[in-house]
């Protein structure tokens, strides 16, 4: 259920979007983690990303830093274990998160089952990072070093492993 509409709404945007539950760009966000973007930064005029993280049991980005984005992350289902900083937290479904920029973070998915988050960047233009990440991390063992690179090139600085379960 894709719809369009081409005519110049009062936004930034220029157009209205509406999609289906599956619908969006799906990009690869990480071994076994997949984001469809529902917007991106493109389709905003820079504004921000919106997107829906699919993240497997027991899995989560290492610890990392954006330098311009805001980031918020708002639970659909499952449970999460998220640094912010220095301090851990454990949000459910419901819970919302505000990570700014500048300060590391990292989450991974603490309970048995897939959970799903929605994330929105400000400003919007993650989905690049995303286009070029996903074939790397998902090659099987990929260079730390490639990656770190990677991260630098989207204002971002790679800090440290995924978090633990406990």
């Amino acid at each position: 259920m894709t719809v369009i509409q081409e005519e110049t709404m009062s936004t930034n945007t220029g157009r209205a979007i509406i999609l289906g539950p599956d619908e969006g760009l799906r990009l690869g966000s990480g071994p076994g983690r997949d984001g469809i973007f529902k917007l991106t930064g493109d389709q905003t005029g820079g504004a921000f990303d919106y997107f829906v993280v699919e993240v497997p049991a027991g899995n989560g980005p290492p610890l990392h830093v954006h330098h311009m984005q805001e980031e918020t992350f708002h639970v659909l289902s499952g449970e999460f274990k998220v640094r912010l900083g220095e301090e851990i937290f454990y949000v459910k479904e419901g819970d919302f998160a505000y990570l700014p920029s500048k300060i590391p973070h990292a989450f991974k998915n603490i309970s048995d089952e897939p959970g799903r988050v929605i994330v929105v960047y400000t400003p919007g233009g993650g989905h690049k990072f995303f286009e070029e990440f996903g074939p790397i991390a998902r090659s099987g063992h990929p260079d730390r070093e490639v990656i770190a690179q990677l991260f630098q090139k989207y204002n971002m600085t790679l800090l440290g492993p995924p978090l633990s379960a406990d």
